[in-house]
C-alpha cells in the first residue's frame, strides 16, 4: 500500500515524507498540470535523494498536452529527471510515450480520463505502470477495471474535487484562453451562478452551482483496497505545508491501523513515525467533507454557498452584541483564531477574534450574527504553531548485536528492512570492574542515533564477560555502523526501470475528437499507431464555439430534486436550463439522464 502525497516545493515534499508518506508527487520544472507549482531540477534532485532513504519514491508531473515545438524541450527534461534518480512521470500527452525516452516508469495521470476497464487495459498494454483513477468512479466500477486488468491503481483519497471529468474541461480555455490541459486553469467552477429555466425562471440565484465539497474517503480506505486500489491519492499541489502535514499523518495513521490489523499488507516505505500533533482533517482548508460517487450518487457533494474553506463546526451562537459573540459549545479556542458562518443571504462570512474567554469570542470588528446560526473556526491558531514547529520525526527501526572475536569484537546492526552491516574491530579486552554498568554503557552508546534515521530498538550483547571500553570509543564505532548502514541501504534500494516498447493494439475508439486532447504530432502519431483511423484536433487548437465544454457526474437537476428518475421538486420548470453569471456569460445545460451526466456549453 502506497500513501501518495503532494508537493508544491521541496520544503512540502520533505515533510510529507517525515509524516508518513510512501511517495511524493511534484510538478516538473514547466508542463504541470499545476503550472503556478513548478520545481527546479535542483529542488527535484535534493527531494529525490531524502526520499530514498525512507526508500520512498518521488513521481513528477509533467501531466500537460504539448505544443510540437515543446516536445523537445519535455524530452530534455525528462532525461534530467531520470538521471537525478526521479522514480516515475505522471504524464497525459501520449506524444511523450513517443520520444526518446529514458526507462523511466510512466503514470498515466488522471487527465486522461481513466473510468473504464476498456481504457484502463489499453494504457496497461502501452506500457503504463501505475494508472490514476477518474475520481467519479464507485466502488463497483473500480472493483470492475481491477478484476480485468493487473496494473497498479491509483485513486484520489482527500482534497479538492474537480466538477469536470479530468482532462475533459475547456470551460477556462473558451470564456478565458487559459487551458486546464495547459495548467493555467481559470477555476470558473468556483463562481457564483444563477439557474434559469428556458422561460427565465430563476431556479437558484448567484450560489456556486459547480463548486463541490472535498473528497475525504478515509472512511473507506479498507473497501478500495478490497476493490484493488494500492495507491492512496491526496490532492494539494498549490496547498501550503500545514496541509501538507497535517493531512498526510492522518493518512498515515489510518493506514496504519489498516495494516497492523490485517498483517497481510505491508507499505511500500520504511520508517515509523511520530507525531508532536493530533492529525485532524477539519483543521486544514475544506469546504466540507463528501465521499463523492464511492457509493453511489447523493446530495451531499456541493458546496453552493462558498467556494471558501469552511473548516471545523463550533457550535451554535447562543448571542451576539456588537463587541461579543458567545458561543455554546464544548471546543477550546484561542486569541487568534478565524471564525466563519454562513448568514440569513446564505453568503459565507469571516471574522478574526481579537480575545477569547471560554465561550465569550471578542472579535477584532464589529459584526452581526444571528442567534441559532452554526459556527465554524477555519484558522486554529494554536494548532497552525504546532504545524509551524517541527511536528513529526520518521525514524527506521534497527537492532544491534554485539559479540567478541578472539581480536576484539564484532558488532552488527540489521534495520527493518533486513539490510545488514556488519564491522569487526580488534581491540585489546579489559575485563570491567563493574559487569553491570560496563554492559549498560555498551548500550547506551550503541542506542543513540541523534539526527539519522535510525531508531536503536535493541542492543544484544553476546559476550562471555563484561568489558570495558572507553565511551568515545563505541561512540566512533556506532557512528560508522550507521553511516554503513545508510550507504548500504541505497545500493540494497529497488530501483525498477521500465522501457516502452512499441505497441500496435487497437485503441478502445476508432475515432477522436477535441476530448482526446491530440495537440502535436507526436501524439496523433500515437494513436495512428493504434489503429485510430479519425483524429481531430484539441479544444485548444481550433475554436469551437458550440462544443461541450464540461461534462461532469454531479448534476444539478439531482441536487434540486428535478431528476426524472428521483423527483422530489414539484415545480415544473421547461428546459433547455443555463447558468449565468454576472447577468453577463449564460451557458446551456444539457441533461445525458442514460448516462446520467450534465453537460455545460456556451
Amino acid at each position: 500500500m502506497e500513501l501518495l502525497s503532494p508537493a508544491k516545493n521541496i520544503e512540502c515534499g520533505i515533510e510529507a515524507i517525515n509524516h508518513g508518506a510512501d511517495a511524493v508527487y511534484i510538478g516538473a520544472p514547466k508542463f504541470s498540470a499545476r503550472a503556478a507549482a513548478a520545481n527546479t531540477i535542483e529542488d527535484i534532485a535534493s527531494l529525490v535523494k531524502y526520499a530514498h532513504r525512507y526508500y520512498a519514491k518521488v513521481y513528477v508531473a509533467l501531466n500537460t498536452i504539448l505544443d510540437d515545438r515543446e516536445l523537445a524541450e519535455a524530452e530534455k527534461i525528462i532525461r534530467n529527471l531520470y538521471e537525478i534518480g526521479a522514480d516515475a512521470l505522471i504524464i497525459q500527452d501520449m506524444g511523450i510515450t513517443q520520444l526518446n525516452l529514458p526507462p523511466i516508469q510512466l503514470h498515466a495521470s488522471t487527465q486522461t480520463d481513466n473510468r473504464t476497464v476498456e481504457k484502463v487495459k489499453f494504457l496497461e498494454q502501452a506500457g503504463f505502470d501505475q494508472i490514476v483513477l477518474a475520481r467519479e468512479l464507485s466502488l463497483q466500477q473500480i472493483r470492475e477495471i481491477a478484476t480485468q486488468t493487473s496494473v497498479k491503481l491509483e485513486a484520489f483519497v482527500h482534497g479538492a474535487l474537480c466538477v469536470c471529468y479530468s482532462g475533459q474541461c475547456y470551460i477556462s480555455q473558451a470564456l478565458c484562453n487559459r487551458s486546464a490541459n495547459k495548467g493555467a486553469c481559470a477555476q470558473l467552477c468556483r463562481l457564483p451562478y444563477s439557474l434559469l429555466d428556458a422561460s427565465g425562471n430563476i431556479i437558484a440565484a448567484d450560489k456556486h452551482l459547480l463548486s463541490l465539497k472535498d473528497l475525504n474517503l478515509s472512511g473507506h480506505l479498507q473497501e478500495l483496497i478490497d476493490a484493488g486500489i494500492s495507491s492512496f491519492k491526496i490532492e494539494g499541489r498549490l496547498k501550503d505545508v500545514s496541509y501538507v502535514k497535517n493531512i498526510t499523518a492522518f493518512y498515515r495513521q489510518k493506514l496504519d491501523q489498516i495494516l497492523e490489523d490485517s498483517g497481510k499488507y505491508k507499505k511500500n516505505a520504511s520508517g515509523k513515525c511520530r507525531f508532536f500533533f493530533l492529525p485532524n482533517p477539519e483543521k486544514s482548508f475544506s469546504r466540507g467533507a463528501t465521499d463523492y460517487f464511492i457509493q453511489g450518487r447523493n446530495n451531499k457533494i456541493t458546496s453552493f454557498d462558498s467556494p471558501k474553506s469552511l473548516g471545523e463546526y463550533i457550535g451554535i451562537v447562543a448571542s451576539c452584541s456588537s463587541r461579543c459573540v458567545s458561543v455554546e459549545s464544548d471546543i477550546e479556542m484561542a486569541n487568534g483564531d478565524g471564525f466563519c458562518y454562513v448568514n440569513q443571504q446564505g453568503s459565507l462570512l469571516g471574522f478574526k477574534a481579537n480575545r477569547v474567554e471560554g465561550n465569550n469570542i471578542f472579535p477584532s470588528e464589529t459584526i452581526s450574527l444571528p442567534k441559532g446560526a452554526k459556527l465554524y473556526r477555519n484558522y486554529d491558531q494554536v494548532f497552525e504553531k504546532l504545524l509551524s514547529r517541527k511536528s513529526a520525526e520518521r525514524k527506521i527501526q534497527a537492532h544491534i548485536r554485539f559479540a567478541e572475536t578472539d581480536e576484539g569484537f564484532c558488532y552488527t546492526i540489521t534495520d527493518e528492512d533486513n539490510v545488514t552491516v556488519t564491522i569487526r574491530k580488534k581491540q585489546p579486552k579489559e575485563i570491567a570492574q563493574n559487569d553491570e554498568k560496563a554492559m549498560e554503557a555498551i548500550r547506551k552508546q550503541f542506542s543513540k542515533t541523534g539526527n539519522t534515521i535510525f531508531e536503536i530498538s535493541g542492543v544484544t550483547i553476546m559476550t562471555n564477560n563484561a568489558y570495558f571500553i572507553q565511551p568515545s570509543l563505541l561512540a566512533e564505532w556506532r557512528r560508522e555502523l550507521i553511516e554503513l548502514l545508510e550507504l548500504k541501504r541505497e545500493g540494497k534500494r529497488l530501483h525498477t526501470e521500465t522501457k516502452l516498447s512499441e505497441t500496435t493494439h487497437p485503441y478502445p475508439s476508432q475515432t477522436l475528437d477535441y476530448k482526446g486532447n491530440v495537440h502535436n504530432q507526436k501524439a496523433k502519431e500515437f494513436y495512428i499507431k493504434h489503429l485510430v483511423k479519425e483524429i481531430a484536433n484539441s479544444f485548444e487548437q481550433e475554436k469551437r464555439n458550440a462544443a461541450t465544454l464540461m461534462v461532469c457526474k454531479h448534476c444539478l437537476k439531482y441536487s434540486f430534486g428535478l431528476c426524472p428518475k428521483n423527483k422530489t421538486n414539484n415545480q415544473n420548470y421547461l428546459e433547455p436550463f443555463f447558468l449565468l453569471h454576472n447577468n453577463k456569460e449564460k451557458l446551456r445545460l444539457h441533461f445525458d439522464c442514460k448516462r446520467c451526466e450534465m453537460q455545460v456549453s456556451r
